[in-house]
């Protein structure tokens, strides 16, 4: 397996869908402004997007990577809260939870339906002590940080030893019928159906800025590679409908 040449990353791992954002080289404001922004028409958005599978995808892509009681989880992006229930659904009612995320309006609204510390904070600047977690998890959200290589160094260093990083993501194929009818069905039907049940211009832009994130965003192949060359070990990925990914992968016991 090839890996990416550490003066790649930078480039590579950027945002590609600059018209959202101010400017490049202040792409962490600008993201959390952009979420702060949306956040009232999130979980409609996610619940088109998932095609209402969403929170039983979520909670299987949890059970099969290893997430049960007792355990101690970090939720990077945690967002509006999505993933975070059903990881405390999981691991209650001993284990622990903590959210981390670089929006304030997010956090507000994960804060009234969430009893979990949650935390302003970047993915690429963790604000959690060295090898705090068993489990690390970003879902959907690899994509819309600044740098991912930066997020996967420091998912690396919050987890313990033998501790595991699960990613959630959502791709499509590069090529053929399937991405044609993706790119109509995602990329302009249902940006223009939460236009039509929010009537808001807003829901619209974000289901817009999902689409594009997510034809635009490296391939699951190349996301094993950049994940094995954060020294992850038994780096592995499922797919469902060739749409929905789960990426797993585990820190050695010794470095």
């Amino acid at each position: 397996m090839s890996t990416p040449e550490r003066s790649d990353r930078t480039r590579d791992a950027v945002h590609t869908v600059d018209r959202y954002y101010r400017k490049r080289a202040d792409l962490g404001t600008s993201s959390r402004a952009l979420f702060n922004k949306f956040a009232s028409h999130y979980n409609l958005i996610n619940l088109l997007f998932s095609l209402g599978s969403g929170s039983w995808y979520r909670r299987r892509c949890l059970r099969r990577s290893g997430v049960k009681s007792g355990t101690t989880v970090i939720d990077i992006a945690v967002g509006t809260g999505l993933l975070a229930r059903e990881i405390k659904r999981i691991i209650e009612p001993d284990g622990s939870l903590v959210g981390i995320d670089l929006s304030e309006a997010m956090l507000r609204k994960a804060q009234k339906s969430l009893r979990i510390p949650l935390i302003q904070g970047s993915a690429e600047q963790l604000p959690i002590a060295s090898a705090s977690a068993d489990i690390l998890t970003l879902g959907y959200a690899l994509r819309h940080l600044d740098n991912m290589h930066l997020a996967l160094d420091e998912a690396r260093r919050v987890l313990k030893p033998g501790g595991k990083l699960i990613l959630i993501e959502m791709s499509v194929p590069a090529t053929g019928m399937l991405r044609a009818f993706h790119t109509i069905a995602i990329g302009k039907v249902l940006p223009f159906i939460s236009y039509l049940l929010t009537r808001d211009k807003r829901a619209r832009r974000l289901m817009s800025y999902h689409w594009e994130t997510i034809s635009t965003y490296p391939s699951p192949e190349t996301l094993v590679s950049y994940i094995a060359s954060h020294s992850f070990r038994d780096v592995r990925h499922e797919t469902e409908f060739r749409i929905f990914h789960l990426f797993t992968a585990q820190k050695p016991e010794k470095d």
